[in-house]
């Protein structure tokens, strides 16, 4: 079992690296102190295992374990925190297991037990939508590059536009591709964006103008678009009452 341990405590990340020591068939391939270097470590080792802190600095555990989850093959999670509060979000979040700190040996071992029987059964109960449960909104968008990835921060985002399986971002550094469904993405970050095509989400502070363009169809003006994109019919009446009140 290959495990990635995220916590920002080293002295928590060093009596992981004992437990697990004692454990047959584990190996630590990487260590994090916080989400956004777990998710990377996770896109380079491909874990079976990570064992995530919650109360991280910048990305927490709640939001990792959520970008986890799009992962393919998808890593099992086990919180470990000093926290019981966290436990409802955890699971919410599909966390195999809720360590408490100081983690106990034989708790541990429970946890990779239930971690060997999710990925006996990965194929059968591996969701396959990477949204976020509990109506939890994540603060970035996560685009896989080649064995790496990159953290796209939500605010930062001009519009989504869907192309056949992806999802291509336009943000404030340029364009990525991401591996999730348009509708999905609208359920999470409604609040921010609005729809203007069955393919295409912008964000509602990205529009300036709504005009009509010599072959009739509507268009939106954007404040750092290259050029106007196309309003369907059916969303310009939405769009026109949206846009009253920004």
């Amino acid at each position: 079992m290959r495990v990635v341990i995220a916590d920002d405590e080293p002295l928590a990340r060093e009596r992981l690296r004992g437990l697990l020591a004692e454990q047959r068939g584990v190996e630590v391939v990487a260590e994090a102190a916080d989400g956004q270097h777990a998710l990377h470590a996770c896109a380079e080792h491909r874990p079976d295992l990570v064992l995530l802190d919650i109360a991280m600095p910048g990305i927490d555990g709640l939001e990792a374990a959520r970008h986890l989850a799009a992962f393919e093959p998808r890593p099992a999670v086990v919180f470990c925190t000093a926290y019981d509060a966290h436990a409802l979000s955890a699971f919410e979040a599909e966390a195999i297991d809720y360590l408490v700190k100081p983690v106990r040996a034989e708790r541990l071992a429970a946890a990779l037990e239930r971690v060997r029987t999710f990925a006996a059964g990965r194929e059968r109960t591996a969701a396959a939508t990477g949204a976020p449960q509990g109506g939890q909104r994540r603060s970035h968008l996560c685009a896989r590059l080649r064995g790496s990835l990159r953290l796209i921060p939500v605010e930062d985002v001009h519009y989504l536009h869907a192309e056949e399986k992806y999802v291509v971002v336009h943000h404030a550094r340029g364009e990525d591709l991401i591996e999730e469904s348009l509708k999905s993405l609208e359920d999470e970050f409604g609040e921010r964006f609005v729809r203007i095509h069955r393919n295409c989400l912008v964000a509602r502070h990205e529009i300036i103008e709504l005009r009509r363009a010599p072959d009739g169809h509507v268009q939106a003006v954007l404040r750092h678009g290259k050029a106007p994109l196309e309003v369907s019919r059916r969303c310009v009446a939405g769009l026109k009452e949206t846009l009253k009140h920004l």
